[in-house]
């Protein structure tokens, strides 16, 4: 097992019984907005560390050496899902084979969407063939479970010569675009189950400061039930506003929130568009009177300006998924959800 320890105060050394120091989990994390989950949790006990670096895209990544030690480091792993990161299970499988690995999208209870078909989503339209709430049914599933995974051998080709580490993912590079839309962080009622499936995990690992991380866990689903709160009263003054996002990673966040988009430029974050699919958008924009378009900060400005010339849509408007620009810890996530209503509030009032 590998551990961080936390220094323990103690009396003077003549007067100080022996005492034994606490052991923290080492944690690996996937992306920005699981790591501030996991830091609310974790609290002042420690810090996950990131995988997948700010504004890098999930879907393919090559590690660089530290971020692959990392992961060969951690006693628990917490990703959003396989269909998210299908490189990272190779990479856990070689890297963590001894860690708990966690599966965020497994955690009984979280909501399940699939994607939608077509540039304006227009094909997929019967509610209940469009979701589910994971539990049981679905198959046994324990959180704290990592699977089977083939035994890891020497790392070290992982670790020396050269700042990145491939992890042999290259057939993997583009995720489906069908199935499971993995993106479920963006519904904040699946991050409060998985703020609790976090801290169990933990606890497991760390029975002494199980009440800790229960009680930080506890804690930040009541800031997340009093955020979806207020933010849904405050969308729910601007029902109507008709938006087209830059790729299908939001429909977990307008399910919640009943603000749903009117279509997807791409098919996904680093894909282009065909001739087809933009004449469709094009077409829906007119028809429809389409108030915004949502860019993403990382991928081709120049494509939506093309697009969208002189149809008088607004297109200054940021929505990305991953909480690019804000600062890695446990605001972050809370952050994101509100930056993505301000979104919405704004194109309202384009």
């Amino acid at each position: 097992m590998r551990h961080r320890f936390l220094p323990c105060l103690s009396l003077p050394l003549m007067l100080a019984p022996a005492v034994a120091v606490a052991e923290v989990p080492s944690v690996a994390v996937d992306i920005p907005p699981v790591h501030s989950l996991v830091s609310r949790v974790m609290g002042e006990l420690g810090s996950p560390d990131l995988v997948i670096q700010p504004g890098a895209s999930p879907h393919g990544y090559s590690m660089r050496t530290s971020e692959a030690r990392s992961l060969a480091d951690a006693d628990i792993v917490f990703f959003v899902s396989d269909d998210l990161t299908p490189w990272l299970a190779k990479a856990r499988t070689s890297l963590a084979a001894d860690a708990d690995a966690v599966e965020l999208m497994e955690v009984p209870g979280t909501l399940h969407l699939n994607y939608r078909e077509g540039a304006t989503f227009e094909a997929h339209h019967h509610d209940d063939e469009m979701f589910f709430e994971h539990d049981e049914a679905h198959g046994d599933h324990d959180v704290h479970h990592g699977g089977d995974h083939d035994e890891h051998g020497d790392h070290d080709e992982h670790h020396d010569g050269g700042h990145e580490v491939h992890a042999e993912h290259d057939e993997h590079h583009e995720h489906a675009h069908d199935g499971m839309n993995p993106h479920g962080w963006l519904d904040p009622m699946n991050a409060h189950l998985w703020l609790a499936a976090i801290a169990e995990s933990l606890a497991a690992q760390d029975p002494e400061h199980a009440a800790t991380y229960r009680s930080n866990a506890q804690a930040g689903q009541q800031e997340l039930e009093a955020m979806t709160d207020a933010l849904s009263a405050r969308l729910a003054q601007v029902q109507g506003t008709r938006y087209i996002v830059f790729h299908d990673a939001y429909q977990y966040f307008e399910h919640r929130f009943d603000a749903p988009a009117s279509g997807a430029i791409s098919l996904g974050d680093a894909s282009t568009p065909s001739p087809a699919r933009i004449k469709e958008i094009q077409a829906r924009v007119a028809r429809d009177n389409i108030q915004c378009v949502f860019r993403e900060p990382q991928y081709n400005p120049a494509l939506i300006e093309s697009v969208f010339e002189g149809t008088g849509v607004k297109t200054s408007i940021v929505f990305e998924p991953l909480g690019v620009g804000l600062e890695l810890g446990e605001t972050l996530y809370p952050q994101l959800i509100e930056r993505l209503g301000q979104g919405i509030l704004q194109c309202a009032d384009a």
